[in-house]
């Protein structure tokens, strides 16, 4: 059974743990605080959950999700991860995260900087621009014709491919916005971030979405 590691567990990483378990896998959550402090989350998800440090969480994790906020990618384990598919669902937020010249001019992105401090895995940008209680609330069957999806940008093409097969089957369509360098188009303030878009919606928003 696949397992899913998840290094934070606020609104979208619990959310994504929700569907997960839903849906047939095995989760290990894990948060900055320590896992005393996930007992009642873990007690809803049941005896396919399991809370941990972000360390145990990244060894178990056949999928990582890194759901912190940007400040803290440094504190994301390297090692553990070497070789595995991560899904990154952060945002830069100058507001919380300070002042940063290359994301406010575009010429680098939040998940580009995710991926050099993860250099031996494989980081995929996902979930980034929907609200944690859509995860569950907007959830479809695959083939339902007004079904949702959700942008997915990475350099490696088994990786996006891992990671579409698990967002299809908690719910969601994906569409494949291109390399971590483009996952600008998905960030805030942009077309596609925050509407509901089916897949065809999606990609105009995308392909719309300049610079």
């Amino acid at each position: 059974m696949t397992t899913i590691g998840l290094i934070g567990a606020g609104n979208i990483g619990s959310q994504i743990a929700r569907r997960a378990v839903a849906n047939g896998y095995d989760v290990v959550v894990s948060n900055s605080r320590g896992p005393e402090t996930l007992t009642e989350l873990i007690a809803e998800l049941g005896d396919h959950a399991r809370a941990a440090t972000a360390l145990e969480a990244a060894e178990a994790a056949d999928i990582a999700v890194v759901t912190i906020p940007f400040g803290a990618i440094d504190t994301v384990p390297v090692e553990a991860l070497a070789g595995k598919t991560v899904i990154d669902t952060n945002n830069y937020y100058w507001e919380r995260d300070g002042r940063r010249a290359e994301l406010d001019d575009l010429s680098d992105t939040s998940s580009e900087q995710l991926q050099r401090h993860l250099a031996g895995a494989h980081v995929v940008k996902a979930f980034n621009h929907i609200y944690a209680s859509a995860i569950t609330e907007e959830a479809q069957a695959p083939g339902t014709s007004d079904r949702r999806a959700l942008a997915i940008f990475g350099d490696d093409a088994a990786a996006k491919q891992t990671v579409a097969a698990f967002i299809d089957s908690i719910g969601f369509d994906t569409v494949d916005g291109g390399p971590l360098s483009e996952s600008w188009r998905i960030q805030r303030d942009t077309p596609g971030y925050g509407p509901r878009m089916t897949a065809d919606e999606l990609r105009e928003a995308l392909a719309a979405t300049t610079k």
